[in-house]
């Protein structure tokens, strides 16, 4: 495998770390007796008079990681937050376990497990603290899930009585009344999943035109959907599909701050090898029974990576 250079390996030596430490000196001390508004301000004129002279801008003007929201600012946990990880610890098993168990009695049913394993905790945050259903005075949030973590929000279900255990037994058997389809589809389980997000990229798509769309209902009149919010829970591995950030102009452009992005992030840096296997890492297969069935990249591969 051949490792890629990443923006960080680039950047070459400071040949002038004096004048460097002056300009940070400077943007600290402007923050510190101004407040961050005001350097907010000064760094968006600075960036548009470097774009102005010519000078490239290669990246975003901060890190690769970064907390939205600074360590002084940030106020307690709502939760409990040591319950909150033991049950999320629990989903994460159960789901792992559904996957395996479907596939001991039928070894081409396939599913996923790392896609949810490695977003747990963006999903029980958003459940427990964030997402909010329908009532008789509120229309209710949209959710946006992640297709292939469809096994956890399953198995989170069955944690709280909403599925049987023979409907966990049936996954990916979409036996009339009785079975978990593969994917989030309302067609196939009308009184379960919300919207459909099944084949990758779609969701992050319909997500931003979701939201572009009530704020059109609210501008004319014909629904309330001020209150409302947009979620939508994706891994890296989906945003790097041309469909995930296709819209992502639409919304910045139209300031839509009823849509929220999660990303679950499991290397900053995005996939530095080109896997030697990359040809042959995607093919269909049919089962005896007619169920088409997809192969993809390997449990075990998506968990190490």
């Amino acid at each position: 495998m051949t490792r890629h250079q990443t923006r960080f390996d680039r950047i070459p030596q400071d040949p002038d770390p004096a004048e460097t430490a002056e300009w940070i000196e400077a943007l600290e001390s402007l923050t510190h007796h101004d407040g961050p508004e005001r350097a907010h301000f000064v760094m968006n004129a600075v960036l548009d008079r470097a774009r102005r002279l010519g000078v490239t801008t290669r990246g975003l003007p901060y890190s690769a990681y970064r907390n939205t929201i600074p360590l002084a600012r940030q106020p307690d946990y709502p939760g409990d937050l040591a319950l909150e990880e033991r049950i999320t610890s629990i989903i994460r098993r159960n789901a792992l376990a559904m996957v395996v168990r479907a596939n001991r009695a039928y070894g081409e049913l396939g599913g996923h497990i790392a896609s949810y394993a490695s977003a747990a905790e963006i999903f029980e945050v958003g459940f427990n603290h964030f997402f909010r259903a329908r009532d008789d005075d509120f229309g209710g949030d949209f959710a946006y899930f992640q297709p292939h973590s469809a096994p956890g929000v399953y198995a989170r279900a069955f944690l709280e009585g909403r599925l049987t255990e023979q409907e966990i037994a049936n996954y990916r058997q979409e036996v009339p009344g009785k079975g978990l389809c593969s994917y989030p589809h309302p067609w196939l389980m009308p009184d379960f999943w919300q919207v459909p997000t099944g084949s990758m990229g779609i969701g992050p798509l319909s997500a931003v035109y979701q939201a572009r769309f009530m704020r059109y209902l609210q501008a004319r009149g014909l629904a309330r959907t001020e209150d409302r919010h947009v979620w939508g829970d994706f891994g890296d591995g989906e945003m790097e599909e041309p469909e995930s950030i296709a819209g992502l102009t639409l919304a910045a452009r139209e300031r839509l701050e009823n849509l929220f992005r999660q990303i679950g992030i499991d290397a900053p840096d995005g996939q530095l090898y080109d896997p030697e296997d990359k040809g042959a890492m995607m093919f269909y297969k049919e089962a005896a029974n007619g169920q088409l069935l997809e192969e993809g990249i390997t449990e075990a591969g998506a968990i190490s990576s």
